[in-house]
């Protein structure tokens, strides 16, 4: 792109548009990176650079960006249809897709309801749990379960059930009510693992809290909601699988709806096609987004059980029905796209190749020992993150003044990199298309801008 072309677009940018989770302050003297072009791993800016994407654009893409059989999956649902209403209307791909999400999902899930995006996943999750506890005879279980440092969406129920106050406190007074539950953290790791003391600690604190919680209050919680494995958005806390199965168990017990909510940790991320495999368990409600689609289209589903559907399944008279939806549901492009991608995972053997790269991920990150101000490193599936301390022994945090993650971001576009922060906590959430060899390149340039910031 020509500079001329470039300053006119950026000032554009500027005037006009205002960027998600962003203070806009932050870019009057500095520029967005201006993505003119994505391939694979890799995103190219207006100037011709390359960056590898490690974030994998907000968590999204799967199999890399433009791959070409989604891309003519795309082309060939447009010779068919674009989009139609889908209440009283249906179509091939929706029915195939919502077939195939059931066969592969955790077994018990036996409906699949269509929505745009993971925060009305979450939503739709949320008012099936409500409705349902009113059409049982059950009204006054109608309050929700969440863990603190939990991030659902940013719809008003989906922000009701988050627990990251940084993004959440400021709509407090538009909120419903909720019961906080602690987090199970494990500080210490070892090969991407919590070490066995910290992991049995951890667990049984926190679901001892759950079953006090349940003990008194079951009687009006509808359901408890939780990222299975990986908390993300509140700073890519991972947690034992027990303690999944130990929600699970719990949930079963006290008669209090589970909900899943793998938007981001969906279709392969934690290593699994989906993170409650690690636990063994089904839940109730399955939300999933994100990489539905490999990142290419919005699109959104949440599966629930038969037992919650025909609490829905009646006369019409009855006010059974479930009122929920949205002008895109069951999209047909996207749902041939959600369909192309699933295939891609069965006929590319994408989750074997996974598998060695998240063997190969958890060697090279131990190559982040040798930096004294760096701790918590961790790793599951293509996901690892570790965080930067004024002293790491302590785990005293810099001043938040600082910016420190925010300043290696800078510096790491200096080295084709985007590692985009969530304050302190830098990680990787690498697409599955990443190779070992560009894996290892991604963790030599990292160390080349911690060690250029002086973190050795």
């Amino acid at each position: 792109m020509d500079q001329e072309a470039k300053r006119a677009l950026l000032h554009k940018d500027r005037q006009r548009v205002w960027h998600p989770f962003t203070q806009m302050k932050d870019y009057a003297l500095q520029d967005h990176l201006l993505i003119e072009k994505a391939e694979g791993i890799y995103l190219y800016d207006a100037d011709g650079n390359r960056y590898y994407d490690t974030v994998s654009s907000w968590w999204v893409n799967v199999h890399g960006h433009g791959h070409s059989r989604i891309k003519q999956a795309i082309a060939r649902q447009l010779d068919e249809t674009d989009h139609i209403m889908f209440s009283g209307f249906t179509h091939r791909p929706a029915i195939e897709l919502a077939d195939k999400l059931i066969d592969i999902a955790p077994c018990g899930l036996g409906k699949v309801f269509y929505s745009d995006n993971g925060s009305t996943a979450v939503e739709v999750a949320l008012k099936m749990s409500f409705q349902y506890w009113r059409h049982v005879g059950k009204p006054a279980k109608s309050k929700f379960a969440y863990l603190e440092n939990s991030y659902h969406g940013d719809t008003l129920g989906a922000v009701s059930v988050g627990g990251v106050d940084l993004f959440h406190s400021t709509f407090k007074p538009l909120l419903f009510d909720g019961y906080r539950l602690p987090s199970p953290l494990v500080s210490e790791w070892s090969d991407g693992r919590p070490t066995p003391e910290a992991a049995e600690s951890s667990v049984a604190e926190a679901l001892e809290a759950v079953r006090r919680l349940f003990e008194s209050s079951a009687a009006e919680i509808a359901g408890l909601i939780v990222e299975p494995m990986i908390q993300a958005a509140g700073g890519m806390l991972m947690h034992p699988a027990a303690y999944v199965t130990g929600l699970r168990e719990l949930c079963t017990r006290y008669e209090v709806h589970l909900i899943a909510d793998e938007v981001a940790v969906g279709f392969g991320r934690t290593g699994t096609m989906f993170a409650c495999e690690h636990a063994g368990i089904s839940p109730d409600l399955l939300c999933l987004s994100k990489g539905l689609t490999a990142g290419m289209m919005p699109l959104a589903v949440t599966l629930c059980t038969d037992t919650i559907y025909e609490a829905f399944y009646d006369d019409y008279e009855t006010l059974k029905t479930f009122f929920h939806g949205h002008s895109f549901t069951g999209n047909p492009l996207a749902c041939a796209v959600a369909l192309e991608s699933l295939r891609i995972f069965e006929e590319e053997s994408v989750l074997e190749h996974v598998g060695n790269v998240s063997s190969a991920l958890r060697e090279q990150i131990r190559r982040f020992e040798a930096f004294s101000h760096i701790a918590g490193i961790r790793q599951l599936g293509m996901v690892a993150a570790f965080e930067l301390y004024e002293d790491a022994g302590s785990r005293r945090s810099y001043p938040f003044a600082e910016r420190r993650g925010y300043r290696l971001y800078l510096e790491a576009l200096k080295e084709g990199l985007i590692l985009r922060p969530l304050g302190d906590t830098l990680y990787y959430w690498l697409p599955h298309c990443t190779s070992t060899a560009q894996l290892e390149d991604i963790v030599d340039r990292t160390c080349t801008v911690l060690e250029r910031l002086g973190y050795r």
